[in-house]
């Protein structure tokens, strides 16, 4: 990858709050708690969904994936953000710069897909308990899987095609990590294809899922609102808040980074939003999805009096 003036690129310089060192211990002791919690909550949900019978079956199948995957997203980025937290001015490598940036965007993608299937996996049990099994067969739930993956793969190759080739002397990256637009920002070749790709990406990955999520979790409430029971409609209530809440959080971070109009230089609070999907919402998604859950629950209970 050459400059204008043949030079090539080994390093980039992330800037992230070094202009702010008094922020900086506050971001770290934040992030090491949202990333120590993340890492044993995802491991303890894929450990839990393999060792008990109990959690073989659909729900748990897609929930095991989406730690899979909040695993990877959290480990791609944050030990290099907390140990870059109290540098002036830390260096990434151009190859490993790449690696993080694509690997986000893999994960990330899949992710968006993935949230709208467990959707559609909630709507059938809920809405079509006596059906359940038979609308969410393994083949299906495999299916879906490898599809939502081949399509982030899909979007992920075309991008890595669509990368400039030259910049222009200024290997500084106004952010923690390497993240997309930040990284075209910096290049002097022609980049207009790849940000109107990424736009058109961007909508077609966000808007589709986060709107049949909306659909299905209305068509869940009203369902939810003919059962006779006061208190299996609290709790059906509060499972779908939560869940909403978490996927909110989600999209709503990752809308404000990718469907607003793009300034030149990402602000303090864009770069804010980017943890916020980067890393508050791997913590969140198995206390919200999991560990409130009574068989989740029951089968920790017993691997641990297994172990005592």
């Amino acid at each position: 990858m050459g400059t204008t003036n043949e030079t090539m690129v080994t390093d980039f310089v992330l800037i992230g709050l070094s202009e702010h060192p008094s922020a900086q211990a506050v971001f770290f002791w934040f992030l090491l708690m949202a990333y120590l919690i993340s890492l044993l909550g995802n491991s303890l949900i894929i450990m839990l969904s393999i060792a008990d019978p109990r959690l073989h079956n659909p729900m748990y199948f897609f929930l095991c994936i989406l730690s899979w995957i909040d695993l990877i997203i959290t480990n791609n980025t944050i030990p290099e953000v907390l140990a870059n937290s109290f540098l002036y001015m830390p260096t990434i490598s151009f190859h490993r710069c790449l690696a993080q940036m694509y690997i986000g965007l893999l994960l990330v993608s899949t992710e968006c897909v993935l949230l709208a299937i467990m959707a559609y996996d909630r709507y059938a049990a809920i809405c079509q308990p006596l059906h359940y099994m038979q609308i969410m067969s393994w083949k299906l739930c495999v299916s879906l899987v490898v599809a939502s993956v081949a399509l982030s793969v899909l979007i992920t190759l075309i991008t890595v095609l669509l990368q400039p080739t030259a910049f222009c002397g200024n290997y500084i990256i106004n952010h923690f990590v390497c993240e997309l637009q930040s990284f075209l920002k910096l290049a002097c070749s022609d980049t207009h294809v790849s940000k109107l790709f990424m736009q058109i990406t961007s909508l077609l990955i966000l808007i589709p899922p986060f709107g049949f999520i909306v659909v299905t979790y209305v068509r869940i409430g009203s369902t939810v609102l003919r059962i006779r029971s006061t208190q299996g409609r609290k709790k059906a209530f509060s499972t779908c808040s939560s869940h909403l809440t978490v996927v909110s959080i989600f999209y709503g971070a990752i809308m404000i980074m990718y469907l607003k109009p793009q300034q030149k230089s990402p602000s303090e609070e864009e770069k804010i939003i980017s943890v916020i999907y980067g890393a508050l919402t791997p913590m969140l998604n198995p206390l919200i999805y999991s560990l409130r859950n009574r068989d989740v629950k029951g089968a920790f209970w017993k691997a641990v009096g297994r172990k005592m």
